[in-house]
């Protein structure tokens, strides 16, 4: 009895340090495509226009889309640039919700 009670608390130990590993780092990349002829799209063809990775401990990176303005400087895409930012918002909001998933079912309080 005592080694199957082992042996679940491992397993369980086992999968939280997988989860916890799973949502250690995030990376968002948001992708375009370009429309075929007659409105055909072929999704193997996309192209990673921005990507942001998100760790736990709070730092990140960014690649964000820039074009070259009239007078030659570059400027952010403004439009991709914004859902990007969308995704990596709902990202950021998912991983919450899944870690406080995670403590109230582990019993921790905050």
């Amino acid at each position: 009895m005592v080694s199957e009670l082992e042996t679940a608390l491992k397993n369980a130990a086992a999968v939280v340090a997988q989860y916890v590993k799973d949502v250690a780092t995030m990376t968002v990349e948001t992708k375009f495509v370009e429309v075929g002829p007659d409105n055909l799209v072929d999704f193997a063809q996309a192209h990673p226009v921005a990507r942001t990775i998100i760790k736990l401990d709070g730092d990140s990176e960014s690649v964000v889309p820039m074009r070259r303005n009239e007078a030659g400087a570059p400027e952010v895409d403004a439009a991709l640039f914004e859902l990007h930012q969308q995704n990596v918002n709902t990202t950021i909001e998912y991983r919450a919700r899944m870690l406080n998933a995670l403590l109230t079912t582990l019993g921790v309080r905050r």
